[in-house]
């Protein structure tokens, strides 16, 4: 058996062990607060993310590994292991390591934040999560999607939230007797009024195309981000209200059938069904 001094040195040094791994895990975590704290109106939420996850895995590993030393771990043993361990899992995990460099590079270029929304493919959603492998989107519909950061690299994607305004085109048509020089100064007086269009840039309407019912006209307004869906359904409804004021119609599709220009128009006419008699047996 173990003599009771040498157990009571290997207890003590589990115990050393063992305190030093707890305290750097609650030394690390209010490192980890503290610097999202610090740096809460000078970093973007997607830096302070990686600079709290950071400062975190590097501390817990200090003490981590100190720990290991009090139990008599050598260090260069442990790192020797790391490195032969470390070549093994890149061979195995080439995909991961392609998403880690991908994300080194997000991070560098920086072309979304937290808090961005994002169209890419066919989904889109708003940024939650930006970390070193993927990036997590909730779309609109209240559904978490995780897309590699590989897949980023490779892919387009449209940053909806990249600048402060947005522009609203709307397609609205008129019919072919209209006067259309009128219905664009409607349209663009209706646009001119709403509280949520900007004056600068200012709104334009132009002719867009020659449609089978209408004449179709492209009215562009500029908004503030925050207000696009609101903005879109109201301008709608006023420039709806704008037209109806102002006796211009705006046309449902039909088709007119022409043969020639001395044909006369075919006629119609209601004829009453027969009423055929069966007799008394009603056969």
């Amino acid at each position: 058996m173990m003599p009771e001094f040498l157990q009571s040195i290997a207890l003590l040094a589990w115990v050393r062990a063992i305190l030093f791994i707890v305290a750097g895990f609650v030394i690390a975590k209010l490192a980890s607060r503290l610097f999202r704290k610090l740096s809460d109106n000078k970093l973007s939420t997607h830096h302070q993310l990686l600079g709290s996850m950071l400062i975190f895995y590097l501390l817990f590993m200090l003490f981590f590994l100190s720990g290991l030393k009090e139990l008599g771990f050598s260090m260069s043993v442990l790192l020797g292991a790391a490195g032969v361990l470390s070549v093994a899992v890149g061979f195995a995990s080439q995909t991961s390591a392609s998403n880690l460099i991908s994300g080194l590079f997000l991070i560098a270029e920086k072309p979304f934040e937290v808090g961005d929304v994002l169209k890419l493919n066919e989904f889109s959603g708003e940024v939650i999560s930006i970390d070193l492998l993927s990036i997590k989107l909730r779309t609109f519909d209240n559904v978490m999607i995780r897309v590699p950061n590989e897949t980023l690299i490779k892919t387009t994607f449209v940053n909806m939230s990249r600048f402060p305004i947005r522009r609203v085109d709307l397609v609205i048509g008129i019919a072919y007797n209209e006067d259309i020089e009128i219905a664009r100064t409607v349209l663009l007086e209706a646009a001119l009024h709403h509280p949520r269009a900007l004056v600068n840039p200012d709104p334009f309407c132009i002719v867009t195309m020659f449609n089978a019912s209408s004449v179709d006209l492209q009215l562009s307004v500029w908004v503030v981000r925050a207000e696009l869906k609101d903005a879109k359904s109201e301008l709608l409804i006023a420039c709806k209200k704008a037209l109806d004021a102002a006796g211009i119609e705006i046309p449902f599709p039909h088709t007119s059938m022409y043969v020639g220009e001395h044909t006369k128009p075919f006629p119609i006419q209601m004829v009453e069904p027969a009423v055929v008699d069966k007799g008394p047996s009603g056969k």
